[in-house]
């Protein structure tokens, strides 16, 4: 077994969001050994329930910057190679705050780091972006015309099948799973009803659940991980093709002429049953879905066709969390909030450390030794 950063000869990713089954995907280009081995079916926690909004937009560090960036260029190419896929698309952002000191704040972050922002009025807005009210824009937007979205169960699938057909061994329904460990490192994943699955390499990539997980190994990485809701409703006639963010609901288009909705201003009415369970009042969604009507021209009629509710997976500080972990040598953990963003240029720069035995440059600000000192 591999000592110290030498090359990992077999890796079990544990978890079947897109940070996962990119890390496998990409493992199995490199011609390094996986396994996936996911609690229920693919995309079945965070990746299934993602706004899935591509970008950098606002203000973070500058190493968090040029990773969303390495990220964001990742999905270009993909989307290069067949620009008709209807689940990826780069049709651009256009945000607005509750007060256009906000909104000028937000532009001038953007513009620091060099990241394409225009300052509009809410007549341009209208102009720029078919489809938006010019009436909902509070006094000026800001238009990113790079920015795009991501269908990620459809991503997922595609990547799976990639693994899968590259000769990777991929465990669905595996229950609530643990890492396994012998002589202190990790050498494999156990499933619920006591399979194991065995590597030389462990990662950890199990989203909000990931801070419990890495706990189990006598490790610390802190979640913030609140709950959150994603609605998607019924087909619609509106030409929006553009990422709203307002103040009041996010707004995405999902294939099939549907749109994903989701929004902050309801966290605290999703309650949280001794058993896990994640539950809101209809009225709640409804009231969503009414927002998202009066941001698009028209007077599109809006209705939910379906909501999932779950944690949002968020590091304790706001940043990735990608790396070794100290306590548990074999022992990898991907946990973030820009799942979305990051899962292709994530699972590339992973099964590099993993494939090659070396640092990349890029994913060294976010080792989990930040939290031990």
């Amino acid at each position: 077994m591999p000592r110290g950063n030498a090359p990992a000869e077999r890796v079990v990713v544990l978890g079947g969001g897109v940070i996962g089954v990119s890390t496998a995907a990409h493992l199995r280009r490199r011609g390094v050994p996986a396994a996936l081995v996911t609690e229920g079916e693919l995309a079945s926690g965070a990746s299934g329930r993602s706004l899935s909004w591509l970008n950098s937009a606002g203000s973070r560090s500058a190493p968090y910057h040029a990773l969303r960036i390495a990220g964001i260029d990742r999905y270009r190419t993909l989307f290069a190679a067949d620009p008709t896929r209807e689940w990826l698309r780069f049709d651009g952002g256009l945000c607005w705050k509750s007060s256009s000191e906000e909104t000028q704040g937000r532009h001038q972050a953007e513009l620091a780091h060099g990241y394409e922002s225009h300052v509009l009025s809410p007549h341009d807005a209208a102009l720029r972006v078919p489809g938006v009210a010019a009436d909902a824009v509070t006094e000026a937007a800001v238009h990113n015309p790079g920015e795009g979205w991501v269908s990620l169960p459809h991503l997922i699938e595609e990547l799976a099948a990639e693994f899968v057909a590259a000769g990777g061994e991929l465990v669905t329904g595996a229950g609530r799973s643990s890492v396994r460990t012998a002589g202190g490192r990790a050498v494999g994943v156990r499933t619920e009803d006591g399979r194991d699955v065995e590597g030389d390499a462990v990662v950890v990539a199990c989203g909000a659940q990931t801070p419990e997980v890495v706990a189990e190994l006598g490790g610390t990485v802190p979640g913030a991980s609140p709950p959150a809701m994603l609605v998607v409703t019924e087909p619609t006639g509106s030409e929006m093709s553009a990422v709203l963010n307002t103040p009041r609901v996010a707004v995405r288009p999902n294939p099939g002429g549907t749109f994903a909705l989701d929004h902050d201003w309801y966290t605290d009415r999703i309650t949280v049953s001794a058993t896990g369970e994640y539950t809101i009042d209809e009225a709640v969604v409804k009231e969503l879905v009414a927002e998202a009507s009066t941001v698009l021209a028209g007077d599109v009629p809006l209705a939910a066709a379906s909501w999932k509710l779950g944690p949002k997976p968020i590091p304790g500080d706001g940043e990735p969390v990608f790396g070794r972990l100290p306590e548990t040598p074999g022992c990898y953990v991907a946990f973030t909030h820009s799942g979305a963003t990051l899962g292709l240029i994530a699972g590339e720069l992973i099964a590099h450390e993993l494939g090659t035995g070396t640092d990349h440059p890029m994913l060294v600000p976010f080792r989990p030794e930040r939290f031990q000192r």
